[in-house]
């Protein structure tokens, strides 16, 4: 993303170092400091090495991970998920698909202090599920709270605008209702050849169009895209799988800091509160939201914006509980990742001969950065099957390969 971002002329924003607490229904268990130092004692006197165990746990799965952009920058290609993930960190990495992030924090060493304390809060926070979700995605979702973290100025939608912007592809407004395979006579005297029929639903009403390469780039689950794929020869199995549920809900209002301990809301600094797995509670995080725009306008002294993440819709009694007072309110339903459940089994990339799907990254971990990196893997491997560049396709000892060509 850092790249595009740059590439499209766009401008990151970095974190703002806002602080976090940890709420287990009753009290804050754990609250950082605005004095880094007092955060940092504070961490080992509660939890020992931990933290600096999940830097360290960390930081080496995302050095093998990292190295897909160095493969992608020789053109490098991989005709499955679980391919892509073993030429980076090896059967070790593909393990992590298989066993739940509980596990592999124990088996690392982690005490089970801090992965009901700090872990599983920051799972629901991102995934809205805690650790008996797939490791791989648990490492990448301990990655949230780096104070790396960055957005675009702006709003992050505009990367993909300023994308299809820079292709000069042509895009056409309306919703896929089917894809059919159909052999198509090339010319009077050509070979047949086999194209995709694509029928959508657009302004004017229902239209079909042939495409040589198609590349379906959303979850193929019937509550997210009702595409039906007929007539293929074997017939594409069903590998939906449900999708998790999150009802984010923004509220312009004053935060209620009694129902967190705090008597003296002139003591409370937190931007962010993550929950534990409590039955009890019914909210997975509050945060505040920040601006999109380095040079927005300067806020009045007021209420900010609050970000509540929730298994289900808010009820009034419980917003009078998380607000001693608010205003303007929004609420969307979505169904933000997959219900993670190891062992995970990737569904195809290559659903076809020429039919690729970008979305079963999401089945080992669902975030921008995978998704970018899943596009651009179909990119390259839609490129080197149509020119038969096997060459380029799952390669295997890549980094070995790559260190020796420098």
């Amino acid at each position: 993303m850092k790249q595009l971002v740059k590439e499209l002329g766009l401008s990151a924003l970095q974190s703002q170092g806002d602080l976090l607490g940890f709420y287990n229904g009753e009290e804050l268990v754990f609250v950082e400091s605005s004095w880094y130092v007092w955060t940092f004692i504070k961490r080992l006197w509660y939890y020992g090495l931990n933290y600096l165990r999940m830097s360290t746990w960390v930081e080496e799965n995302l050095e093998k991970l990292m190295r897909i952009y160095r493969y992608q920058s020789h053109d490098f290609a991989f005709s499955s998920n679980e391919g892509l993930l073993h030429a980076l960190g090896g059967a070790r990495f593909t393990h992590l698909l298989n066993q739940t992030m509980g596990e592999a924090m124990q088996e690392a060493g982690f005490s089970q202090r801090f992965i009901n304390e700090i872990a599983v809060p920051i799972m629901q926070f991102c995934f809205g599920q805690g650790v008996d979700m797939n490791a791989f995605a648990g490492i990448i979702a301990l990655t949230g709270t780096d104070p790396g973290l960055w957005s675009v100025e702006g709003g992050n939608n505009l990367v993909c605008n300023e994308l299809l912007s820079a292709s000069k592809a042509q895009l056409i407004s309306g919703t896929v209702l089917s894809v059919e395979e159909k052999t198509w006579q090339k010319g009077r005297s050509g070979h047949p050849a086999n194209l995709y029929e694509v029928t959508y639903l657009s302004e004017t009403g229902i239209t079909t169009a042939l495409y040589d390469i198609l590349l379906i780039a959303t979850p193929l689950q019937p509550e997210i895209a009702h595409i039906t794929l007929q007539n293929f020869h074997p017939p594409i199995p069903d590998f939906s799988r449900r999708y998790h549920q999150t009802v984010t809900t923004l509220v312009h209002g004053r935060i209620n800091t009694t129902y967190f301990g705090y008597q003296d809301p002139s003591q409370f600094e937190l931007s962010s509160i993550f929950s534990m797995d409590n039955p009890k509670l019914f909210i997975n995080s509050i945060s505040v939201v920040s601006p999109v725009k380095k040079t927005a306008p300067k806020q009045p002294l007021g209420p900010p914006v609050w970000r509540v993440f929730s298994p289900e819709p808010l009820t009034e009694e419980q917003l009078n509980l998380l607000f001693s007072s608010y205003g303007a309110l929004e609420e969307k339903k979505w169904l933000a990742y997959p219900q993670y459940s190891p062992p995970e089994k990737s569904p195809p990339i290559i659903l076809h001969d020429q039919m690729y799907y970008l979305s079963g990254i999401e089945r080992t971990a669902s975030c921008i950065e995978m998704n970018v990196i899943a596009a651009k893997n179909v990119a390259l491997l839609a490129h080197h099957r149509w020119y038969k560049k096997m060459d380029k396709v799952d390669q295997e000892d890549l980094h070995d390969r790559l260190k020796t060509e420098l």
